[in-house]
């Protein structure tokens, strides 16, 4: 029996980067399905986006597609991972999340310690079998939505994988939504497209820039 959803991208999260990702993919022309903790916030999307777009729970969200986007913070990331984790294997897990939290007066902080990465805790919280891919995150939420298919060259989105079958899926996705793919190294380079701290994350070592594929590829090398 076919999935309803069969080559779909699952997005868990309609917030800033879960919103403008699913707009730049469903211009792409690829099919999107959205959860979010507020479902209603899922299905207004859904509406908007027209029908490459559906909204589902979680669960069934996951089950109905091919990739698996977590557009949450962290935290949400580790509470949700063992209701869904049975799900996951034979899938292509994105997680686009940085290590940064917010103190009692809003002041952003580090919630990991140096040298550990978002990508490399989700990583460690993925069923066998899982394919994971660290992407969508190193550009800032407004870049996301508003510079997908620049002129005359695109902005380049930087990825980092061990898994080369989720480096050529999250190739065709990265391209569909309208910027450069260009990757880092695998996991353990995972930190260099996230903030703080990372160099190759637009709002860290970039200072706000956007890169072509050219200035994105010599970025990597200069590490």
């Amino acid at each position: 029996m076919e999935r309803r959803n069969a080559m779909a991208t699952a997005i868990i999260g309609v917030g800033q980067i879960g919103s403008g990702l699913a707009r730049d993919l469903v211009r792409g022309g690829e099919r999107v399905v959205l959860a979010a903790r507020d479902q209603s916030h899922a299905d207004a999307l859904a509406s908007e986006l027209g029908d490459r777009a559906t909204a589902a729970p979680v669960r069934e969200a996951i089950a109905d597609a091919d990739v698996v986007v977590l557009a949450i913070w962290l935290d949400q990331c580790r509470a949700l991972m063992p209701q869904i984790a049975d799900l996951l294997e034979g899938k292509v897990v994105v997680d686009p999340s940085n290590p940064i939290g917010f103190d009692d007066k809003g002041q952003v902080h580090r919630t990991l310690p140096e040298g550990t990465s978002a990508g490399s805790v989700v990583a460690g919280l993925l069923p066998n079998g899982a394919q994971f891919v660290k992407a969508f995150g190193s550009l800032g939420a407004a870049s996301l939505a508003n510079d997908a298919n620049r002129s005359p060259r695109r902005a380049v989105l930087f990825y980092a994988t061990d898994d080369d079958g989720a480096a050529d899926t999250t190739e065709r996705l990265i391209t569909a939504a309208g910027f450069d793919p260009v990757k880092v190294g695998g996991i353990k380079d995972a930190g260099r497209i996230e903030v703080p701290g990372g160099d190759l994350h637009q709002n860290g070592g970039l200072n706000g820039r956007l890169l072509d594929v050219d200035q994105a590829r010599a970025a990597v090398a200069s590490a």
